[in-house]
């Protein structure tokens, strides 16, 4: 008889414990007097430059709106976590997040981590939009959504550009042999390369990040280096490579060049050659939704952070607001204490449905694709011309 008790009183715990959380599936929501957006990133470490751009541009939209009436009332709230670009720290950082209110996302800043949120979310049925977590596998499952280009399709406008202006000559390729994000735009570049242009390929990986003296006199003869690497190492080629590679060269890198002539220590002006990138964001606008976002950031933040994984958090945060209001005009009800699975089914129909942001700081039509890619215009951007 007392042990029946026992096991009673332990499932008249558990379930009362479920009851106050929100239930295992979809979030700890019951209490929230706020929408509660999720994120994870490098706010300190090699990538923290990314992170706290997304942290301070999506806390600026947050504000914004909040200061405009919320939704219908309700405001919003962000909880960022700090990841340090290391994946084996998402378990705990999800757990928070989900312990601290969250019923939506922005997933994660980078893609490693990126990988292990998105297997969590999905059995939780939490909605992500991540601003800046490209590799092609972010996305898989049909509760995350990409703002960045996926590396794949950074990878085929890349190759698209080289077509368009360097059929027939040679280019080099440096790239990082043992990361996801580097490989995967490296390998659907050169599936998408026209046959006239000839590669001249050589990699690195982290057991040899630091003297890049063998790939330097590797490439040492081309006049275009395309280089899907992050902006640390990219930094550190150009630097020991600023004497032998020509001065009339254009090295042209992907979103991870991002924030590259804000390296602490880093004089890119000290670069003879011309440093390009694949971009959604032109930091230098002076014109439309970028430049307002621009000058808010800049007077709010300063300009070490400026780059385009924040611009891309600021849309994402809008973009998430947009596709609630417009669930809610055609009759969704969303209350502020709504489980992240329910509020999940009703992002996803909306994205699903053909939902688009417009005159957003990262392009003037933006939609998504079932696949959860991003469908919108790049822009090729010029961060420093050759001296």
């Amino acid at each position: 008889m007392k042990k029946t008790i026992a096991l009673l009183l332990t499932l008249t715990l558990c379930l009362s414990l479920l009851a106050g959380c929100g239930g295992a599936q979809g979030g700890y929501t019951a209490n929230n007097t706020e929408y509660v957006i999720g994120v994870s990133g490098p706010l300190t470490g090699g990538a923290a430059m990314y992170g706290k751009a997304v942290a301070n541009s999506a806390q600026m939209a947050v504000d914004e709106i909040n200061a405009a009436g919320g939704l219908n009332g309700i405001k919003f709230k962000l909880v960022a976590t700090d990841d340090m670009n290391d994946p084996t720290k998402i378990s705990t950082n999800y757990s928070s997040l989900l312990e601290g209110g969250m019923q939506l996302s922005l997933g994660t800043v980078t893609t490693q981590p990126a990988l292990e949120f998105k297997n969590l979310s999905f059995d939780d049925n939490v909605f992500f939009l991540t601003p800046s977590a490209s590799g092609d596998a972010v996305p898989a499952n049909p509760n995350g959504y990409q703002m960045c280009f996926a590396d794949g399709n950074q990878g085929k406008v890349a190759a698209g550009f080289v077509n368009e202006n360097f059929a027939g000559q040679t280019i080099g390729v440096f790239y990082k042999s043992d990361e996801a994000y580097s490989k995967g735009i490296f390998d659907q570049f050169k599936a998408n390369l026209d046959a006239s242009v000839t590669v001249i390929e050589t990699s690195f990986s982290d057991a040899n990040a630091t003297d890049f003296s063998t790939q330097i006199d590797t490439l040492k003869n081309c006049g275009f280096i395309f280089m899907p690497i992050y902006y640390t190492p990219a930094s550190l080629f150009m630097t020991q490579a600023k004497d032998t590679i020509a001065p009339n060269a254009v090295y042209y890198g992907c979103d991870g060049f991002d924030g590259i002539d804000n390296i602490d220590g880093f004089d890119i002006t000290a670069i003879p050659q011309a440093v390009t990138m694949l971009s959604h964001f032109n930091s230098k606008a002076e014109d439309g939704a970028a430049k307002a976002f621009i000058d808010k950031y800049v007077a709010a933040y300063g300009a070490d952070t400026l780059n385009q994984f924040g611009a891309a958090a600021y849309d994402c945060v809008y973009a998430l607001y947009g596709a609630m209001e417009k669930a809610i005009n055609e009759g969704a009800e969303i209350p502020v204490t709504i489980s992240a699975s329910d509020l999940c089914e009703i992002l996803k129909a909306q994205f699903e449905g053909g939902y688009g942001l417009a005159n957003a700081v990262t392009g003037d039509s933006i939609k998504w694709e079932p696949t959860g890619y991003v469908n919108k215009v790049a822009i090729q951007y010029v961060i420093k011309e050759a001296n």
